[in-house]
């Protein structure tokens, strides 16, 4: 039996000093419209794969919420069944979910990564980031000395669309390959980023290191540029080079490192904090996914840097928890910590980092752990039964997905919904998952255990096979996994592009006293 808090037991909670894990167990779609601050996007059809990555301590105290409207309401229960299930000891459950906060005068966020967005917009204030305005940056790239845009997003996110003449190097590699990509000190740097989070701290984050070059951060990036008709470029994969990178500004981080506090502990020590049964540990590799395929530390995730302060969230399912980071120079590891502390975590650098020789033991998920067992039909096999009309088809992929490309006469369903939309089926149901994993666990939820399609809707498409497209099906209001205004302000939406802008600069008036008071922002810039 899961234990139920209200709103005032949970506020006390969420800011009492000890750990804690928020779950919004709705889909994505339905977090992003309205949820709590400090919560962490859990949807119900993920839990299993995502939760002990999220909350690796089983006793960590976990409240799970849902909306508390017809929409939505007996989600957290059944996520808490599951979580109790899986061997997490402290479930707590939500009185009345979203409905309940914000009748008790609580504020609800829409968006995503709330934490991090927040604090791009607290450290321009705090620090009086400089900015330039698209119309500016159009006019200095027609000068002598035109500046070097450097876009602060993931290689992927950067070749979706760029500053013209753009290059991308991530936040996260700033302080370590800066000197190679702009050698001298006279050079104007500009930062961009789609918005403004990623702006503002890459920006800043070579100021604060103290190069000499003038920097800023393109005001409202890549939508800022497009909202004035300056034309964008696709598909570029223009970044820093392969290269081993600069360490010219080890000192300088070092010294950033020192200013905020940042521990630097060595391997015995994480080693004795991994035991520790009281808090959480999360060994976080900030260096690019490149690097870390070609080898990390045994029990580390590959968090790197410029993600890990936008969207922490994503990486890190416990308030309070410890953060250990390492990089293979000595250098980013630092510089991504000494923000992470500022964002109010605790965060320290591992010395020597993956040359210390730590290794942590990975627990082996038990029986429990482990999704059922579905028996397999091949694309052929079911494109047969589907023509003799003996079986349902169900596709769980994303919504947008399924709306682009599906096995003709298949249906959309997604866990939550899935006994609902099937309780008329008489035929055997077959799957459809580009993980195989979502599909065994949404199983559970279905009585007579269904078949999955080997290779997912790819083998179907491979083999040649009828595909239908819809635009308009499932109907928005279904598509509860899909946050229409966040994706929308890249596909041509210019009021989408303007109601994101306008949600990132009104989030710091949303927050109370208590939830600004966990960020640790200087009172003035650092001389």
């Amino acid at each position: 039996m899961t234990e139920s808090i209200n709103v005032s037991t949970l506020k006390h909670w969420l800011h009492d000093g000890e750990e804690i894990a928020v779950f919004d167990v709705r889909e994505h779609g339905q977090y992003g419209e309205s949820h709590l601050f400090y919560a962490t996007s859990v949807p119900f059809s993920r839990i299993e794969v995502d939760v002990f990555r999220l909350v690796p301590r089983q006793q960590v105290r976990i409240v799970v919420y849902d909306g508390g409207d017809d929409d939505s309401a007996g989600v957290a229960a059944r996520a808490a069944r599951r979580l109790r299930e899986l061997g997490y000891t402290r479930v707590f459950e939500l009185e009345g979910g979203t409905a309940a906060w914000k009748q008790a005068g609580y504020v609800l966020f829409a968006g995503v990564n709330l934490p991090s967005k927040t604090f791009g917009e607290l450290v321009e204030h705090a620090y009086g980031t400089p900015s330039v305005s698209a119309q500016q940056l159009a006019e200095w790239q027609t000068q002598a000395q035109p500046p070097v845009v450097l876009d602060g997003r993931p290689i992927a996110e950067f070749h979706k669309m760029s500053i013209p003449g753009a290059m991308c190097c991530p936040n996260g590699e700033l302080a370590y390959r800066i000197r190679d990509l702009v050698p001298d000190e006279s050079t104007p740097i500009v930062i961009n980023c789609a918005g403004r989070t990623r702006s503002i701290l890459g920006a800043q984050t070579l100021i604060n290191l103290g190069i000499a070059n003038p920097v800023y951060a393109l005001e409202n990036g890549t939508q800022g540029w497009y909202l004035v008709d300056l034309p964008l470029e696709h598909g570029k994969t223009h970044h820093y080079g392969s290269d081993t990178g600069n360490q010219q500004l080890k000192a300088q981080a070092n010294a950033l490192a020192e200013r905020f506090d940042v521990p630097f502990v060595d391997a015995d020590t994480v080693r004795a904090w991994a035991q520790d049964s009281d808090r959480s540990l999360f060994l976080c590799d900030v260096r690019t996914p490149e690097e870390f395929k070609a080898g990390t530390l045994a029990g580390a995730q590959n968090t790197p840097g410029g993600q890990l302060m936008q969207a922490a969230d994503q990486y890190v399912g416990v308030r309070h928890a410890r953060l250990v980071l390492f990089d293979g120079d000595d250098v980013r590891a630092a510089v991504v910590a000494s923000w992470l502390r500022q964002m109010g975590h605790d965060a320290s650098v591992l010395k020597q980092g993956v040359r210390s020789g730590l290794s942590l033991a990975t627990t082996a998920p038990t029986k429990d752990t482990q999704p059922p067992a579905l028996a397999a039909i091949s694309a052929n096999e079911l494109a047969a039964r589907m023509q003799a009309g003996t079986v349902t088809v169900v596709d769980l992929r994303s919504s947008m997905a399924y709306r682009k490309e599906h096995i003709a006469g298949s249906i959309w369903s997604i866990r939550p919904r899935l006994a609902r939309d099937l309780i008329d089926v008489k035929n055997d149901v077959v799957l459809v998952a580009d993980e195989a994993d979502i599909a065994r666990w949404a199983a559970l939820e279905w009585p007579a255990r269904p078949l999955l399609l080997t290779g997912g809707f790819k083998a179907w498409k491979d083999a040649g096979l009828p595909m239908q497209s819809s635009h308009d099906l499932p109907l928005d209001a279904d598509c509860i996994d899909y946050l229409f205004f966040v994706h929308d302000r890249h596909d041509g939406n210019k009021e989408a592009a303007r109601q994101y802008l306008a949600w990132e600069t009104g989030l710091v008036p949303q927050l109370d006293a208590q939830e600004l008071a966990e960020f640790q922002l200087p009172a003035h810039a650092p001389a």
